[in-house]
This record gives C-alpha cells, sequence and structure tokens, in this order.
C-alpha cells in the first residue's frame, strides 16, 4: 500500500509504522517492578523508625542504596531531617498497608525542649526503606498542641475492629475522599458513625465522651479544593491514612488525614496541618483540646 503514495497516504503510513514500532517496544519492555512486602517487614521497618526517633541514631533503619528524604512535603538532606533528633516519644501508633508497601506512624512528643506531633511514612521494599517522608507539627502550626493531642489519642480505641465489622480498602478509599470532599461540595454524603471525635491539631469535638457525639461538627465555608492525595490503607486495622495538600499542589498547606472506620461507618479522625507561612499565625487551642484564638 505504501509504495506509491500521495502525501496523505505517506503521512498515514509514517504514522502506522511509528505505532507499530511503540507496540513493538511496549511488547518487550522490562514490567515496571513493584515494592514486595509483607506485614511482618512493614512492622519491622515502622518499629526502626520508632526506635531511630527515639534516639536520633538512623542507623537503627534498614535504609537501601537509594533513598527519597522528605520532610513537610520538600526534599530534605538525610541529615536535616528530624530523624535526627532524639526524642522522648510518649506515645506513637502505626499502620501497614501491604499492597502499597507503606507504613504510616503518628508519633506525640510532650516532654523535653520542643513538643511534636509527627506524622511519618515509610516506602519499603523487601525489608528496606527506600523513601522516609514526615509531616512534622509543633508550635504555630494548625490548632497545634500536643498535650491535648496526647490526652485524647491516648484514650481512643484504635484497636483492630472484628473481622465481621471491616471494609474493604476501596471502602476506606471512598470514606475519605468523601469527608475530603465536603470541603469544596457540601452535598456529598459521609459515612458518618456514631460515636465518632475529631482530633484536628489539639481542638477535640468529642470532650465529654459522649457516646451519641458525631464527626459531623461543620465544615469551613466556600470551596477548597483538597489535592494530591495518597493514601495507605490498613484493612486489617480499618484505618486509612491520606496525605494531602490544601488548595494548591505545590504550595498548599501539608496536610495528613487519618481516618478509623468500624461497620463501614466513621469513627475517628485526626488531622495534622503544617503552616507553612509563619507570617500567618493558626489558630491554637489548650491543653483540653478547646480553641483559644
Amino acid at each position: 500500500m505504501c509504495g506509491v503514495m500521495t502525501r496523505t497516504l505517506a503521512t498515514t503510513c509514517l504514522l502506522l509504522s511509528i505505532a507499530a514500532s511503540a507496540y513493538a517496544q511496549a511488547q518487550t519492555a522490562t514490567p515496571q517492578a513493584f515494592p514486595t512486602c509483607t506485614r511482618a517487614e512493614l512492622q519491622a521497618a515502622a518499629d526502626s523508625y520508632v526506635a531511630a526517633q527515639r534516639t536520633g541514631d538512623v542507623s537503627k533503619m534498614a535504609f537501601a542504596d537509594k533513598v527519597a528524604y522528605r520532610e513537610n512535603m520538600s526534599d530534605v538532606d538525610k541529615t536535616k531531617g528530624l530523624w535526627n533528633t532524639a526524642l522522648p516519644i510518649a506515645l506513637s501508633r502505626s499502620v501497614m498497608d501491604t499492597t502499597r508497601c507503606k507504613t504510616f506512624t503518628e508519633i506525640i512528643v510532650t516532654e523535653g525542649a520542643h513538643q511534636y506531633v509527627v506524622g511519618t511514612r515509610l516506602y519499603v521494599d523487601k525489608g528496606t526503606i527506600t523513601r522516609i517522608d514526615s509531616l512534622v507539627t509543633d508550635k504555630g502550626d494548625w490548632l497545634f498542641n500536643a498535650n491535648a493531642y496526647l490526652k485524647y489519642s491516648k484514650a481512643e480505641d484504635w484497636s483492630a475492629p472484628k473481622p465481621e465489622a471491616r471494609v474493604s480498602a476501596q471502602e476506606l478509599i471512598n470514606a475519605a475522599n468523601s469527608y475530603l470532599d465536603l470541603f469544596s461540595d457540601k452535598f456529598v454524603k459521609v459515612p458518618w458513625g456514631r460515636p465518632c471525635a475529631r482530633l484536628e491539631g489539639g481542638a477535640y469535638s468529642n470532650r465529654t465522651g459522649d457516646q451519641n457525639a458525631t464527626c459531623e461538627v461543620g465544615i469551613p465555608a466556600g470551596v477548597l479544593y483538597i489535592v494530591n492525595r495518597d493514601y495507605i490503607v490498613d484493612t486489617e486495622l480499618g484505618v486509612i491514612n491520606v496525605f494531602c495538600r490544601f488548595g494548591n499542589s505545590s504550595s498548599g498547606m501539608p496536610d495528613s488525614h487519618t481516618f478509623r472506620l468500624v461497620n463501614g461507618k466513621l469513627t475517628n479522625v485526626h488531622t495534622l496541618s503544617v503552616n507553612l507561612n509563619p507570617t500567618t499565625p493558626s489558630p491554637q487551642t489548650d491543653d483540653n483540646g478547646v480553641i483559644i484564638r
């Protein structure tokens, strides 16, 4: 067909040739290598991070040859991250995603010279850590109060639901997305549960322990898009963690939302939000989780 041709036919033949070449390359290309892991490997990695953070000794972590180091959604030098600072951790909790081979650990520091609430993700492949990604919140960040965060967090139940009360990974993702979508569309349906409590920086929505409390306690007016959502899903614990940004894909507020579901309903929400603009103070809370300014 392509022996003697018009200009149009020549163009068509060229496109067909390019497409055929691309198809042939696709058939012979090396398949994309996804990380592999077991729950035990993920637990060991998370435990090693907590040990490293307690001592400030990152040699306790099994890093791969090539590692990405990130803090507050920016690349940092390995030696500059908070994981090099020994911290007196008052409480830590970890979740594991054996599909994505990631972990999320929340640590709370109330003693010592500096208080923190930190959310750290590890990316794991064959037992080694290929990426560490921390959101570090402290004084000046959104509603920050480590004392209140510890007080209410340690009193909550984050244990694994009974097998019959667990939901699928997709249901966890859908629930998290519905909550975050409320910020841009107030008509989205969210699987609210009762009781449910929201711990936001230090502010707590159920200080009285009301068994009929709900997390449906109000979303800011207006339209605010929550973007760059990235998930860690632990179906065994019924927990999903979402790293995201508020408003802008590159400069929006770095944020972590962690949700727990039982019987398909929200029971707990934890949020950590980093204020990137120190000249604009965020509202704060007292040790009882009450917003004071």
